[in-house]
Formats: structure tokens, C-alpha cells, sequence
């Protein structure tokens, strides 16, 4: 094992820099950037119940809007029967929620970067809890879409300043970050898979009502939490003053939010109110208009909402063009089977949620084995075995029909893949696109990645309404599948062809273990103490884009643990 002061002449990198920093060598080369490997725990934390709260709480915030998806998806027949709606006002509920939620994620990621982090965090958590609690109180299909929509709002200034903080007290790569985001990416699936058991529980015990008054429990307790749990902002604040404004993208957020809102609009009212209809041609290509607008736009502003140098890294754009394929295929595919089980079978809320069980507890294995695996197990692999699962349930959920045992010989293993798909994804897009910014910009992408999640939820079931609504009216005479089923059948077969699309990209991707050792092929760096770091055993250098504050078009090499 040779010394790291023996590769010095191969390894370019200055002893009294620290890891997180980044410079270009005279030669051109770029540095590398050192891990440390004690898996200390962070500095900010005052104890590890302190770091195990937060993370939870983290990851609370992440799962917010689907915590709430998932609790409205097992009681939207009852929420349909209670408040006469119609199929077009349900696919609201939801679709209010992640239009809005989508729509502001961007301008909130950067207001949590500028103005801090925690107050914002706690305030939505808290907020989020209070219009929860009014949503259980409607009395009319208006007021519940209206309120989910504000709801979104608070979704979306929660989740940057979540991001933003675990970005920043984990911004070593090393296998205790790789554990606290593992965590964290679960919000997402099981927030939806809880959700739906929290949601079918309170259904049969006193009704729809009861879904909204536990969600608003659950979220005012995690306000508390997250009140005592989560460290002060430790990044620099900007003053409120008149320069500093001058650095937000006031332009941007309104491009932003009124594109992407009249986008996601267009989309789920042409699904229903048919795409030929002039305000829904007018939405569609006006909120196109603008985001094509702010796109250009970015590209020009000093300091915009989202650096486009980020998407120059092909990695980049791969990631998170798989993540949108499959949580755009998952939406709508766990929305219509949770419909299917009431709709079709009957269920109760209760059940649909025991029937949906297997997505929560396979949901805890797949983020403990991600933890794990993140590190040690290439992740275009476990990325080829995330998209190859989503294949494989929707083609299960596409083939079943009603008989004897269909549940245990096609719903459960579907279940069960369909949440190794949708974790693993989220794991490493996750890892990949907050390692792709720097400390004070994790907010920002933070924002970025839940913003495209939103629009995966927006765009999949809007096409899977547009689906199911097409299908129904002009159902075949004769198949496979019984007249009642056949829109459902057509939903999952949908989903199955955006699962393929992303199987066939994950070739394409070049991206190795994230936070783990990795092997220099010119040679191998024993153990020691260096400039203050622990130094490493290398097993590859990997060429990743850290961004750089301005244009975020720099790459550098990471030498990782």
C-alpha cells in the first residue's frame, strides 16, 4: 500500500484545503476532493438523538404532500359520495395540491438559501398541520380543492429548507450521509404507503374527516419536533435590504409559477374537460411559453433560480430524466389501483390500505438496503434494478384479472416491486442531484428535485386520467380483461411503457457508487492522517460536476470513501 505522500505528483490537492472546497491546479487539473472517513457525527448536533429527530423530521417535510396523497387516495370514493363530486373534481384534490406544490418550489428554495433555513421549515410544518385541519372541514368539492392547493404551498416551502439543512450538515460524502439520506428519500414512497394506511384507519373509525384531523395531528407533533430538533441556521444569512433582493429572481418566480402552474392546469383539465377546448389549448401553450421564457431567462440573470450549468452534465439530465418517467408511471398507477380496490372490489378504506401494506414495509427494507448499498453497489445498477422492478409490477398490475387468488399471484409482488422502483430511484437521483451544488445552494437544489417530482405526480395523472376517461367511454366488446376493468388495464399498460422508456436510458448513465471507496487506477492510497483529514483508501476517481456558485459549469474530480 503506498503512501498518500507518494502519490502527491498524481494526486494534485493542497493538505490545508479543506473537503468541501474546490480549486482548479495550475495545470488545469481539476482537485480532488478528500472524505472523511471517521463517520463522526455532525458538529451541529449536540447529541444522536438530536441527529435522529431531525432526520426524521426531514424527512417528515419531504413527505408531506405525499403523506396526504396517500390519505386521500384510500378515501376519494367516500370524499366523491360525501361531497357529491364528480371524477374530474377528485383528480383535483391531488392535482391541486401538486400544482401549487410544483409551482413554488423553486422561488422557496431560493428564499430558504438567502433568508435561513429553520424559521421557514418550522412555519410550513406548522401551517401545513393548521389548513389540514380546515380541509376536514369542507363542505363542498370547491373548498376542498381550494384548500389542498394552499396546502401545496406549505409543502413547498418545507421541503427546500429541509433539503437545504441535511445538504448542509452533511456535506461530506460518508457512509453516516449516505444513512441520513436514505431516510430522508423514503419520505416520499412510504409517505404515501402510511398515508394510506393512516388515512384508511381514520376512514373506518369516524369517517373521511377523520383522514385530514390525523394527518394535521401527525404534522403539528413533527412541528414540535422540528422546533427543538433542528440546528440553527449555520450558513451565512442575507440582510433583508435593498441588495440583496436585487439578488432574488423576482422575474424567474413569476415565470416560474405561472408557467408551470398553467402547464400542470392545462394538463389535468384537458384529461377530463377534453384538449380541444379552447381554455385548456390556451393554458397549455401559454404556460409552455413561459417556461421556455424562463429558461432563457435563467441562462441570462446572475442569479437565477435554477444554474442551467447544471444540466451540461449528462449524468445530470439522465437522472432525472429516469425519475421522471418512473414517478410519473408509479402516480398513476397507485392512484388508479388504490381507485380499482374501492371502485371495482368494493373495499373499504381499511382494507385498501391493508391491501396496499406491502408497498410501507417493503417500502423500510429497500431504504435500509440503499443505505447500504449506495457506497458499495455500482448505482447504474441498482438504478438498471429500480427501472427493471417498475417493468415488472406494471406488467403484473396490466395482467391480472378478477379470479380466485388474483391478489397474492399479481397485486403482491407488484406491490412489492413497485416500491423497490420508486425507492431506489429516489435514493440516487437524490444523492446525485445535491451532491451536483455547493453548501449555500442546497436549497436551491433541493427545489430543483421536488419540483420535477411534483411534475411527475402533475403530468402522470393527467395522462392517466385522459387514459382511463378514453377507454371507458369506448371500452372493447370482447378481450382479455372484463368491460369493467379495461380503463384500469389501460392505466397500467401506460404505465409500463414510461417504465421501458426509462429502463432503455439507464445504459446511458456513467455513474459509479455515491459516498463510498472507490479505487484510483493508477494506484492505491493506504490509511493516514493528512493535513487534519483522515486520508483514504481509493478505489476509483469519479468525474462528478460540484456547481459552482455563478454558472455551476466547473467539474471536479471526487475522490470518495
Amino acid at each position: 500500500m503506498a503512501r498518500l505522500e507518494d502519490d502527491e505528483k498524481s494526486i494534485p490537492t493542497d493538505r490545508n484545503t479543506p473537503a468541501e472546497s474546490f480549486q482548479d491546479d495550475p495545470a488545469g487539473l481539476a482537485t480532488i476532493e478528500l472524505i472523511d472517513t471517521n463517520n463522526k457525527r455532525p458538529e451541529c448536533f449536540k447529541s444522536t438523538i438530536q441527529e435522529i429527530l431531525f432526520v426524521l423530521s426531514a424527512t417528515m417535510a419531504i413527505a408531506m404532500s405525499a403523506f396526504l396523497t396517500g390519505a386521500v387516495t384510500v378515501t376519494s370514493a367516500s370524499i366523491g359520495r360525501s361531497l357529491d363530486m364528480t371524477t374530474a373534481q377528485i383528480t383535483w384534490i391531488t392535482s391541486a395540491l401538486s400544482l401549487s406544490s410544483g409551482a413554488f418550489l423553486l422561488p422557496f428554495g431560493r428564499v430558504a438559501d438567502l433568508f435561513g433555513r429553520k424559521s421557514l421549515f418550522v412555519g410550513s410544518l406548522f401551517l401545513f398541520s393548521i389548513f389540514c385541519l380546515a380541509a376536514g372541514f369542507s363542505h363542498n368539492a370547491m373548498t376542498m380543492d381550494v384548500l389542498n392547493g394552499v396546502i401545496g404551498l406549505f409543502t413547498a416551502s418545507a421541503v427546500p429548507p429541509a433539503v437545504g439543512i441535511l445538504g448542509v450538515a452533511y456535506s461530506k460524502p460518508s457512509k453516516r450521509k449516505n444513512a441520513a439520506f436514505a431516510c430522508f428519500s423514503a419520505g416520499n414512497p412510504l409517505g404515501f404507503a402510511f398515508g394510506t394506511i393512516f388515512g384508511g384507519v381514520a376512514t373506518q373509525i369516524v369517517g373521511w374527516r377523520g383522514a385530514f384531523f390525523l394527518v394535521a395531528l401527525v404534522f403539528i407533533i413533527f412541528t414540535v419536533v422540528a422546533f427543538f430538533c433542528v440546528p440553527a441556521d449555520f450558513t451565512a444569512k442575507e440582510p433583508l435590504t435593498f441588495e440583496t433582493l436585487k439578488k432574488f429572481d423576482f422575474l424567474g418566480t413569476v415565470l416560474t409559477v405561472a408557467g408551470i402552474g398553467m402547464f400542470s392546469a392545462a394538463l389535468t383539465m384537458g384529461s377530463t374537460d377534453g384538449w380541444t377546448a379552447p381554455y385548456v389549448l390556451s393554458l397549455l401553450l401559454i404556460g409552455l411559453a413561459l417556461i421556455v421564457a424562463f429558461v432563457f431567462w435563467e441562462m441570462w440573470f446572475e442569479y437565477p433560480l435554477m444554474p442551467m450549468g447544471i444540466w451540461k452534465d449528462r449524468n445530470f439530465s439522465l437522472v432525472l430524466a429516469i425519475l421522471v418517467l418512473g414517478f410519473s408511471a408509479f402516480t398513476m398507477s397507485s392512484f388508479f389501483l388504490s381507485l380499482y380496490f374501492q371502485d371495482v372490489w368494493h373495499l373499504s378504506a381499511l382494507m385498501v390500505a391493508v391491501y396496499l401494506l406491502p408497498m410501507a414495509t417493503n417500502g423500510v427494507l429497500v431504504n435500509i438496503f440503499a443505505g447500504w448499498a449506495l457506497h458499495r453497489i455500482s448505482n447504474k445498477i441498482l438504478m438498471c434494478a429500480a427501472t427493471l422492478s417498475f417493468v415488472l409490477a406494471f406488467l403484473l398490475f396490466a395482467l391480472a384479472t378478477d379470479g380466485q387468488d388474483v391478489y397474492w399471484k399479481f397485486y403482491f409482488p407488484g406491490l412489492l416491486l413497485v416500491v423497490v422502483g420508486a425507492d431506489m430511484e429516489f435514493n440516487i437521483s437524490n444523492m446525485y442531484v445535491m451532491s451536483s451544488m455547493p453548501p449555500e445552494q442546497q436549497s436551491t437544489a433541493g427545489g430543483i428535485f421536488q419540483t420535477v417530482t411534483k411534475l411527475c405526480m402533475t403530468i402522470g395523472l393527467a395522462l392517466a386520467t385522459a387514459v382511463f376517461n378514453s377507454v371507458q367511454k369506448r371500452p372493447a366488446l370482447s378481450g382479455y380483461w372484463e368491460k369493467e376493468r379495461q380503463p384500469y388495464a389501460a392505466v397500467y399498460w401506460s404505465s409500463f411503457a414510461f417504465a421501458m422508456v426509462s429502463l432503455l436510458l439507464v445504459p446511458l448513465l456513467t455513474i459509479g457508487t455515491q459516498g463510498g471507496k472507490e479505487r484510483r487506477k493508477d494506484g492505491v492510497v493506504d490509511d493516514g492522517d493528512v493535513g487534519g483529514q483522515t486520508a483514504v483508501d481509493v478505489t476509483e476517481v469519479q468525474t462528478h460536476p460540484k456547481q459552482d456558485v455563478v454558472d455551476g459549469t466547473r467539474p471536479v474530480t471526487e475522490m470518495k470513501v
